[in-house]
C-alpha cells in the first residue's frame, strides 16, 4: 500500500516539474507597446550665440579748450541732430582774442599793401638808373618780410577762429546724447574734462563671438543677399521676446583671438524705434544650415545606450528592431533625426523601457484581470 502511494506521488511530481518547465520555455507575451509614424515636416532652427548690443558710433564729448561752462542747450536722453550746439564755453576771451588776431592781420596787410608799392616803384627808378641797386635789394627784402608777416597773422587768426569755433560744442552726428557729466559753471580743461557720450542708434549692432570653424559660416552670411533681409539672423531681447527686424552681418574681425580660438562678428539691425540700448544682452539666433525637409519623431522615442542613441521601429513581424539614429535638434517635444529612420517607418514611443532588439510587441491594450470573486 505504501509503495502504491509512494509511486503516484512521483508521478504527480513529474507531472508538476514538466509543467514548470513549460511554462518556464514558453515564449512571453507580446510588449503592449505605441506606435508612431516618423514622418517629414519643415524643420526651422537656430544656433543660438549670447550677444551684446553695441553703437556702431560712438564719441565722449570734451572740449578742446579751457574755461567755465556758460551754456547746456539739450535735454539729457534725447536724440540730438548732427550739428546741435551743446555745450558752450565762456566765448569772451575766444571772441577778444579773435578780434585781436583780425586786428594784426589787417595791420600786417596795411605793412604789406606799402612794402608792394614801394617795391614797384623802384623797380621803375631801378629800370632807369636813378636808384642804387641796394635801394631795390632793400624793397624787395622788404616786400617779402611784409608777406611772410601777412601770412603769419592770417594763421594767428586762423587759430583763434578755431578756438572760438571749439568754444562751441556740436554734435558730431545724429545720435541719442547721454547724462551731462558737467553742470553750468564747471570749468573744463581742454582735451582732459568729459562733458558726456553721444552714440547711433539707428543702425545699431550686435557683437557675438564665435569660435574660428564658424568663420566660413559667417563669410558665407557676409557675402548672403539673402541674409540681408530674410529671417536668418534674429535677435532675442532679454525678456525672451524676439525683436521684430531681420539682421544682417556687417563685419567680421580682422583677426582670430589666439587665446580662445574666437573672433567677434558684428550683426547690424535696424533700430528705428531706438528699443535696442548701448550694452544691452541678449541673443543672436542664426538659422541652422540643417534646417529644412527633416525626418522628426517624438523625443520621448528615444533610448541612450553607452552614449549612443536608438529608437525601436515596429517591423512587419510585429516585432521591435533596434535602430541606431543621429540626432538632430529638439524642437518642443520633438527631434530631428539625421539618420537611422526613414518617413512612414512605425516607431516606438511607448513602452520603450520594456524592450530589446527583436522583442515581440502589440498595440492591442491588454485587458484587466477580473475582480476577486467574479
Amino acid at each position: 500500500m505504501n509503495k502504491k502511494y509512494l509511486v503516484l506521488g512521483l508521478l504527480g511530481l513529474a507531472a508538476c516539474g514538466k509543467k514548470d518547465e513549460e511554462k518556464k520555455n514558453a515564449a512571453p507575451p507580446p510588449t503592449p507597446v505605441t506606435l508612431v509614424a516618423a514622418r517629414t515636416t519643415e524643420a526651422v532652427y537656430y544656433d543660438e550665440y549670447p550677444a551684446t548690443v553695441t553703437a556702431l558710433n560712438v564719441v565722449e564729448l570734451r572740449s578742446q579748450v579751457t574755461g567755465f561752462v556758460t551754456g547746456i542747450s539739450f535735454k539729457e536722453g534725447d536724440v540730438v541732430p548732427k550739428g546741435k550746439a551743446l555745450y558752450e564755453i565762456d566765448r569772451r576771451q575766444y571772441e577778444a582774442a579773435y578780434q585781436q588776431a583780425l586786428a594784426g592781420l589787417r595791420s600786417t596787410q596795411a605793412n604789406a599793401t606799402n612794402a608792394q608799392v614801394n617795391a614797384t616803384r623802384y623797380e621803375r627808378l631801378a629800370s632807369q638808373d636813378a636808384i642804387a641797386r641796394q635801394v631795390l635789394d632793400n624793397a624787395t627784402t622788404a616786400l617779402a618780410t611784409a608777406r611772410a608777416q601777412v601770412a603769419e597773422a592770417q594763421a594767428g587768426v586762423n587759430i583763434a577762429r578755431n578756438n572760438l569755433s571749439f568754444s562751441t560744442i556740436t554734435a558730431p552726428f545724429t545720435g541719442r546724447i547721454g547724462i551731462s557729466a558737467v553742470r553750468l559753471g564747471s570749468q573744463v580743461g581742454a582735451g582732459t574734462t568729459l562733458l558726456n557720450t553721444i552714440s547711433s542708434e539707428d543702425p545699431i549692432g550686435v557683437d557675438i563671438v564665435v569660435t574660428q570653424t564658424d568663420i566660413e559660416r559667417f563669410n558665407t552670411l557676409l557675402n548672403s543677399k539673402t541674409s540681408r533681409a530674410d529671417s536668418t539672423l534674429r535677435l532675442v531681447l532679454p525678456g525672451g521676446k524676439t525683436y521684430p527686424l531681420p539682421g544682417r552681418i556687417r563685419t567680421i574681425d580682422r583677426g582670430v583671438n589666439s587665446g580662445t580660438a574666437t573672433i567677434t562678428v558684428r550683426v547690424e539691425f535696424a533700430n528705428p524705434n531706438r528699443e535696442l540700448k548701448d550694452g544691452m544682452s541678449a541673443v543672436v539666433k542664426v538659422l541652422n544650415t540643417q534646417s529644412g525637409q527633416r525626418i522628426v519623431v517624438p523625443f520621448k522615442a528615444i533610448v541612450e545606450q553607452m552614449g549612443e542613441n536608438f529608437v525601436y521601429a515596429a517591423t512587419d513581424s510585429s516585432t521591435a528592431q533596434q535602430r541606431k539614429v543621429k540626432l538632430g535638434p529638439r524642437l518642443k517635444d520633438q527631434i530631428v533625426l539625421m539618420e537611422g529612420v526613414k518617413e512612414g517607418d512605425k516607431i516606438v514611443t511607448e513602452g520603450v523601457q520594456k524592450l530589446r532588439d527583436g522583442a515581440k510587441i502589440t498595440t492591442e491594450v491588454p485587458k484587466a484581470p477580473p475582480a476577486p470573486g467574479k
